[in-house]
């Protein structure tokens, strides 16, 4: 049987969980923004009182590692998985925020492509929230990182398949440059998710 000296402290797995059930929330919020009728600033205002709300788990997951004599695993490991989990967010909060700054949400619809990276975000933030909470034992995390990169793919296709779109005169040069902004914003957001897959990936072999 292996034996470790590092204690089974639950906060530290219980913050990050809490992180990415905040961005399961976050997507929901952005998916909201396809409904008709939508009230398009209650959204915008929600995803801001998402990322606030994770801004204080990501401070206090700071404030727990500097009080903790002997962490679960590594501290810059633990803070560069909150870090990550707190740079999602904020994409995610920014392409609400430029939706509704932008106005984009009155067009007649949003671009197919858009709508896909939208569901690509939904389904790692899903994956990710299940995840986080088999850190506490490291076991059965490798299909998390696996499906968390293959679904990075299919939203890197989406993104160059929405810039072919914006570019090929379908759109004011206007709304091409607003667009391109969120479309930026989409596509951070997946590579923010993939680097907390790999930071995940670190600790797992690291721990075993």
């Amino acid at each position: 049987m292996k034996f470790s000296f590092r204690p089974t402290e639950g906060a530290f797995y219980e913050l990050f969980t809490r992180a990415a059930q905040n961005l399961v929330r976050g997507t929901e919020l952005l998916n909201e923004l396809a409904l008709p009728g939508v009230d398009v600033q209650s959204v915008s205002d929600r995803l801001t009182d998402v990322e606030h709300d994770s801004d204080e788990i990501t401070h206090t997951l700071y404030k727990k590692i500097n009080s903790t004599f002997i962490t679960p695993f590594d501290r810059e490991d633990i803070y560069s998985l909150g870090s990550q989990l707190d740079d999602v967010m904020d994409h995610l909060e920014a392409v609400g925020n430029l939706l509704y700054l932008y106005g984009l949400t009155e067009l007649p619809s949003l671009p197919r492509e858009m709508h896909e990276l939208v569901n690509v975000l939904d389904q790692q933030a899903k994956i990710t929230a299940d995840a986080m909470p088999k850190l506490r034992s490291m076991k059965g995390l490798e299909e998390y990182w696996i499906e968390i990169n293959r679904l990075e793919n299919d939203g890197d296709r989406a993104y160059r398949m929405l810039l072919v779109r914006l570019f090929s005169g379908e759109y004011d040069a206007l709304t091409v440059l607003k667009m391109k902004e969120v479309a930026d914003e989409l596509e951070a957001a997946c590579d923010a998710f993939e680097h907390v897959a790999n930071t995940v990936e670190t600790i797992t072999v690291k721990e075993s």
